[in-house]
């Protein structure tokens, strides 16, 4: 049985692969650009826009980047059994929607989404091979 923890943030994702009782460990970069977005115009107007043509223009982008990324790590975990997704802020939830809405078979091998802190990559691997042990998991 192959199973994948992945932890990812908005600038890169620590995907932990365990299969045969191995042991993989790769870093993807999602290269999105880290711009603050501020919103509004500065004016005080009632019904007025909310953002800025450049924001509305950043936010595009950026959705666009993240797709790209998350289409990078999907492209790494095509054949497991078992996922785990975990990570800081919402980058883990807007994956998890993105393989629900358009990769629907990798959306059933979901177990779990769970926020969690910032990790180093001894952390990340730890972390998953815990949450597979407790789960059941023969080889770890």
């Amino acid at each position: 049985m192959k199973r994948v923890g992945i932890w990812l943030d908005k600038i890169k994702a620590h995907i932990v692969t365990f299969h045969d009782s191995k042991e993989s460990f790769i870093t993807i970069l999602s290269n999105v650009e880290n711009v603050h977005v501020h919103g509004g115009f500065g004016r005080r107007l009632i019904g007025g826009p909310q953002y800025g043509v450049q924001d509305r223009k950043y936010l595009e982008r950026e959705k666009h980047q993240l797709k790209k990324y998350f289409k990078t790590i999907i492209s790494e975990i095509k054949d497991v059994d078992e996922i785990v997704i975990f990570g800081p802020a919402e980058t883990g939830e807007k994956f998890y929607k993105e393989l629900t809405e358009k990769h629907k078979d990798l959306a059933t091998k979901i177990i779990d989404v769970v926020k969690t802190d910032s990790m180093t990559k001894r952390q990340a691997k730890a972390w998953v091979k815990v949450f597979f042990k407790t789960k059941g998991c023969r080889f770890l």
